[in-house]
C-alpha cells in the first residue's frame, strides 16, 4: 500500500480546523433494513460515528457493507429505519421534507459515482457550476463565484471548454466543482477516484485537499481504494452494517460498539472463528483473550 501524502489542514492561530465552516456529522444507533426479493434487509445494523468538523474520514469495507447507504442517509437523500443522524445542528430523522430540501440545497454537496452523473453534457463546466447555484441565487444566498469554485478544484483553465473534450479527471474535477456550488459545509463522495488513472485519481485528491484547506469542508468519501485510503487521515471500515474497525495515521483500531461488542480484525477473526469459547483475562493493565482449546459455544 502507497503511503501516499496525508490530507491536513492549516489553521490560522487559535482557530480550530474546520470550525469556520465544516459541519460535524454524528450518528447513534443508525440503522436502515430496505425491501429485497420479498425479504427485510438490514443495509445498516446500528452505527455509532462521530466525525469531526473539517475532518476528512474515507469509508472502507466490502461491497454490500452499507457504505453508500451511510453516505446517503448523511445526505438526507434517505430516512433511516431507526437511530439519529446530526449533520451540524441539523437533526435530519426528525425533518420535514421541506426542510431537507433546504438542508440539501444549502449545506450538503454530493458527487454520485461517475462523472456523467453529475454534470448536464451540454454545459461547459462552468455554465454547470452556475445552473448548479440556481436555487441558492434565487433564494437569495450569497454563493462563491463559479470561477472561484472552479480555480478551487484547479479546472478554471477549462471553465468554458466542451464537457466532451475533458479527459476523464477533468470531468471528476467538474462534477467535484458543482457539488461545491453553495460551498456546503458537508461534502459527500461516493468512490469520487474510481476508473481514475493513477495520475488523474491524485489529482482529485490533491483538489478535495484543497476544498478542505481553503474552506474548511467536512469530507466524507467511500472508496474501495487502498492507496487513495492511504492518504486520508482518518479511515472507518463498515463491515456487516457496522463500524469494524478505524485507520488513524497509519494505525489500524477495532471499536468497541455501544453495547460492549468489538468486531474482530480480519486475522484475527481467522484465528477466533465465529462459536469459539475466549476467556478475557485482566493483569497489569492489560486485557489477553485466551481461547478455549478446542471449545466452541453449543447451542
Amino acid at each position: 500500500m502507497s503511503t501516499g501524502t496525508t490530507i491536513e489542514r492549516s489553521t490560522g492561530p487559535g482557530k480550530t480546523a474546520g470550525a469556520d465552516h465544516g459541519l460535524g456529522v454524528s450518528t447513534r444507533g443508525l440503522v436502515h433494513i430496505y425491501r429485497a426479493d420479498g425479504h427485510d434487509v438490514a443495509a445498516l445494523s446500528g452505527v455509532d460515528l462521530v466525525v469531526a468538523p473539517g475532518e476528512v474520514v474515507g469509508l472502507l469495507g466490502p461491497s454490500g457493507a452499507g457504505k453508500s447507504t451511510l453516505l446517503t442517509l448523511f445526505g438526507g437523500l434517505m430516512r433511516p429505519s431507526a437511530g439519529r443522524v446530526r449533520v451540524g445542528e441539523h437533526e435530519l430523522s426528525t425533518m420535514s421534507e421541506p426542510e431537507l430540501d433546504r438542508f440539501r440545497a444549502a449545506d450538503v454537496g454530493i458527487i454520485l459515482q461517475g462523472a456523467a452523473r453529475n454534470l448536464l453534457p451540454y454545459l461547459t463546466a462552468r455554465q454547470n457550476v452556475e445552473f448548479a447555484q440556481r436555487s441558492a441565487v434565487r433564494a437569495g444566498r450569497g454563493v462563491p463565484s463559479p470561477g472561484e469554485v472552479l480555480e478551487l478544484v484547479g479546472l478554471d483553465h477549462a471553465a468554458t471548454a466542451p464537457l466532451d473534450s475533458l479527459p476523464p479527471g477533468q470531468l471528476q474535477l467538474a462534477a467535484l466543482a458543482v457539488s461545491l456550488a453553495s460551498r456546503p459545509g458537508l461534502l459527500l463522495g461516493d468512490e469520487p477516484t474510481s476508473q481514475l488513472h493513477h495520475t488523474s485519481r491524485d489529482v482529485v485528491l490533491d483538489a478535495l485537499h484543497r476544498v478542505n484547506a481553503e474552506w474548511g469542508t467536512t469530507i466524507v468519501v467511500v472508496t474501495h481504494d487502498p492507496d487513495v485510503a492511504a492518504r486520508l487521515p482518518r479511515t472507518v471500515t463498515i463491515r456487516d452494517g457496522r463500524v469494524g474497525g478505524e485507520g488513524r495515521a497509519g494505525e489500524e483500531y477495532a471499536v468497541v460498539a455501544a453495547d460492549g461488542s468489538l468486531p474482530l480484525p480480519a486475522a484475527a477473526v481467522e484465528a477466533f472463528p465465529p462459536g469459539t469459547l475466549v476467556r478475557v483475562h485482566h493483569a497489569d493493565g492489560v486485557w489477553t483473550l485466551v481461547p478455549e482449546q478446542g471449545g466452541t459455544r453449543h447451542g
